[in-house]
Formats: structure tokens, sequence, C-alpha cells
């Protein structure tokens, strides 16, 4: 387990702002945003708490807890059900619950290099352990995917 995904370890690690730069995209929503608001996260609305009890609109953005072994199961669970928007995931992709999950998307953007993710303080993280994909649910997402190859491999899924 890397140092990013420690278990008791702070969960507030932020996107750096070249991926969104690179996806080149508004959302209408991040669902996991800092308590403070979204952090380089081009979006009209974000929700910094209970985002799992509330309705979801619009094309959303989710960097959600990866907390422990299976904290990701329920908040992927409403993003592929909602099914209109692009989350970032440890590309684990021997993990149970990435194989059940890649199959819902409509594509797949693996990050190169490994992403590098920004604390709260502003400060950089270390290199992680794993790597990085972006899940893509809809064909808006998986449209914004395919014009963001310069960030890394796009797979694309026939049977999302």
């Amino acid at each position: 387990m890397s140092e990013w995904e420690a278990i008791g370890k702070s969960d507030e690690w932020y996107t750096p702002k070249y991926i969104f730069d690179g996806l080149n995209c508004c959302f209408d929503l991040d669902v996991a945003a800092p308590s403070d608001g979204p952090r380089h996260v081009p979006c009209f609305r974000w929700f910094s708490s209970n985002a799992l009890d509330l309705d979801w609109g619009g094309f959303v953005w989710m960097n959600p807890p990866f907390g422990g072994r299976n904290a990701i199961n329920p908040w992927l669970k409403k993003f592929f059900e909602h099914n209109n928007g692009i989350a970032l995931v440890p590309d684990r992709t021997s993990a149970p619950w990435f194989q059940r999950n890649a199959k819902k998307a409509s594509a797949i953007l693996f990050l190169s290099p490994k992403v590098k993710f920004e604390r709260p303080d502003g400060t950089i993280g270390k290199s992680p352990g794993s790597g990085t994909a972006l899940f893509a649910a809809g064909k808006k997402s998986a449209n914004v995917l395919r014009h963001a190859t310069k960030l890394g491999l796009l797979v694309e899924n026939v049977e999302p």
C-alpha cells in the first residue's frame, strides 16, 4: 500500500491541474470536493460531504476517497448508476473491484506517468506505488477521454 493510500492517512489528495488541462472540459459537479471547494476542478457545483446520499446531476468529476480495501465500491456504484462523468481511480487492474467496474466503463484512460497528487498545503506527494486511471461513464465522457490521449493510454469498451 502506498503512502497516499495508507489506512488512517488523510484522503485529502488533490488532482493536479495538468490533468484538467489535458481533459479540456468543464464539469457540472465535483462529487468529492474538499471542504473548501474544488481545487483545480473546472466545475459549477461541488459536494464536500454526504455525496453518496445526494442526487447527482449533469456531467460529474469524481476523485473519491480511496480509503481502505473496499471504500471505493459505493462511489463507483453510484458513479456508474449516474452514467455521466469521469472518475479517477487507482489502476489496480487485477483487483476484483477494478475488473468489475472496468467492464462498465465506456473508456479507460491509463495516465502516464504516475500522478503525483497535491496535499492540502499545496506540496506535491511522492510517486505513488501504483498508477492512476480515468473511467468514463457515458458517451460525452468517452469523447473527452478520446481527445485527452496526451495524458496516457486509452482503452475503449465496446460493451459498456
